[in-house]
């Protein structure tokens, strides 16, 4: 019996060891069906794709009925889904798998030791979305300032009256321009965490691992489109800018998962270099999307006028954005 009590003691450590282990199981590797495994993909591809181009339609189609104009509550409520979405999105998805890149044990001894990297990136990445913004907003702001300024030498009277008149064009003018700075720099978040998403999936050669993610990774692109689309409706873009932000947003993932079948049977996701792009790109959209559904999406929202004098919207609203966390959050058990 103490014989096969040290035998036990005396083959943990090796168990272990080999659980954390960074060299690629060929055993596994044998068992699995590459064949079966980019059939899967291929639907994935489609799939994504579909529910992609789906999300970001809905609202931008939505505005040709009345009850999904951008001043409607129901439109309202829809953006505070979507809002929660890509909060979720950020916290919940993308944050971890930043951690879990730059703390991975395949890394060894880490030149940032144990300084919490990625958490410093997603710091950084945020307010250089603020600064950013400020800068921008206060340069039309300034440029308005000085197109009043230009008219004071008329009269007093016609002055009052033009001035009103363009305080209410620098005003409504300055507001589509803020969406549209925010819509662009949404979908540069969005954009960047889904290239390595695809990545991830097109890599993947288990069939079991990619057959949940077909329809988590769907259900993701629908819901953040829809918080993308959003914005866009209210950035009240030209058609043609529409258009390319709509086909860069849904093709993505797809593209995404095309470079990572291509690159299938050369990349090593455990490599030093592949983890730590993968951390910092990671921490870098979860820094902004966290940013933007916060700051530019929620608090921007809660205060509008509407929102403020009504509780009963304010209830609607935030049961919303909590079904919106709550649906984004339930994904991230499969993808």
């Amino acid at each position: 019996m103490n014989v096969k009590v040290l035998y036990l003691l005396f083959l943990l450590p090796i168990c272990i060891h080999a659980e954390c282990t960074c060299e690629e199981d060929s055993g596994n590797l044998n068992k699995s069906n590459k064949t079966q495994a980019l059939i899967f993909k291929l639907i994935a591809i489609a799939s994504i794709l579909v529910a992609g181009a789906l999300g970001v339609c809905i609202p931008l189609f939505g505005k040709m009925f009345k009850s999904f104009s951008t001043e409607s509550d129901f439109f309202l409520l829809v953006k505070f889904f979507a809002a929660g979405v890509i909060l979720a999105t950020g916290f919940v998805h993308v944050f971890p798998d930043a951690n879990e890149s730059l703390e991975n044990p395949c890394l060894g001894d880490k030149a940032w030791g144990d300084f919490p990297l990625a958490n410093f990136v997603a710091m950084l990445a945020a307010v250089t979305v603020m600064m950013v913004e400020t800068m921008v907003t206060s340069y039309y702001n300034n440029r308005k300032v000085e197109a009043v300024n230009g008219d004071e030498e008329k009269p007093e009277d016609q002055m009052h009256v033009h001035t009103h008149s363009e305080n209410g064009h620098a005003h409504g003018s300055l507001e589509v321009r803020n969406n549209k700075i925010i819509s662009v720099v949404l979908e540069i978040g969005i954009i960047t965490h889904s290239v390595i998403i695809g990545i991830s999936l097109g890599v993947s050669v288990h069939p079991e691992t990619i057959k949940p993610l077909i329809v988590a990774l769907s259900f993701h692109q629908m819901f953040e489109g829809m918080g993308l689309g959003s914005c866009i409706t209210e950035a009240k873009f030209k058609g043609w800018k529409v258009a390319t932000m709509l086909i860069l947003f849904s093709l993505t993932t797809p593209i995404g998962i095309a470079v990572g079948i291509g690159i299938s049977n050369t990349y090593d996701d455990n490599s030093h270099l592949a983890l730590i792009l993968q951390g910092i790109f990671n921490a870098l959209s979860a820094g902004i999307l966290i940013y933007m559904a916060l700051v530019d999406l929620l608090a921007i929202d809660f205060m509008k006028s509407k929102v403020q004098k009504s509780f009963k919207l304010q209830f609607r609203a935030f049961i919303s954005i909590l079904l919106g966390l709550g649906s984004m959050s339930l994904l991230a058990k499969w993808a």
